[in-house]
């Protein structure tokens, strides 16, 4: 199987960490962002992420992957949801975005790796969030806002370990937040976030952080 795939976008790396959760194999591929004909082949339109499986035929939908995913063998793992942490997640979104965004049209990305496809994914981002340069000056206010609200997530967070789809919506999330440099994320978030990255297999983005 080959997942397509934007490395940056979260609804892809909700593909990405089933696949790894589930200790499934498969084929990476990213998908450059100006590349409408990949995709268009693929399932007729452009979008990601897309799965292309085994018997030549492709899927795409992240949740209809993961669901795909999650039922080819062993137990189901992302059958249950915790109603809790998805309303956090819907709630903390918006802010997530205005800080996240204009980070990824900066980040080390592979489907961003010519000053093309950089510059198509910065255009078209500036139309859907506006100036991303004042949503960057905008930062400390963002962070200062994304304080109480990354703490109500740690009491949420307190000991987890079993794993559900709501785990494939938060964590994504999570692992793009972690590009935005002074983010402090407390203890509970931390080791839930390290702990997915190494049982999913997808790197967190400390390494880049802007």
């Amino acid at each position: 199987m080959k997942l397509y795939v934007y490395d940056h976008c979260p609804f892809c790396t909700r593909a990405r960490l089933a696949f790894g959760l589930k200790k499934q194999p498969f084929d990476l591929a990213i998908i450059m962002e100006g590349d409408v004909e990949t995709p268009t082949r693929l399932v007729g339109k452009k979008m990601v992420p897309i799965l292309q499986k085994d018997d030549g035929t492709s899927m795409g939908e992240s949740l209809d992957i993961v669901a795909y995913v999650d039922g080819l063998s062993g137990e189901r793992l992302f059958a249950g949801k915790d109603e809790a942490v998805d309303a956090w997640a819907k709630d903390a979104w918006p802010l997530l975005l205005k800080l996240i965004i204009p980070r990824f049209t900066k980040g080390d990305f592979p489907e961003l790796a010519t000053p093309e496809a950089r510059e198509a994914y910065r255009l078209r981002e500036e139309k859907a969030f506006g100036d991303l340069e004042a949503l960057m000056a905008g930062t400390p206010g963002f962070i200062a806002e994304l304080g109480p609200k990354l703490e109500a997530l740690a009491s949420l967070l307190e000991g987890r370990t079993a794993v559900s789809l709501s785990d494939i919506t938060l964590w994504p999330l999570l692992r793009s937040l972690s590009i935005v440099k002074g983010v402090s994320f407390p203890t509970p978030v931390f080791v839930y976030m390290k702990r997915l990255e190494s049982e999913g297999g997808v790197p967190l983005l400390f390494d880049q952080a802007i």
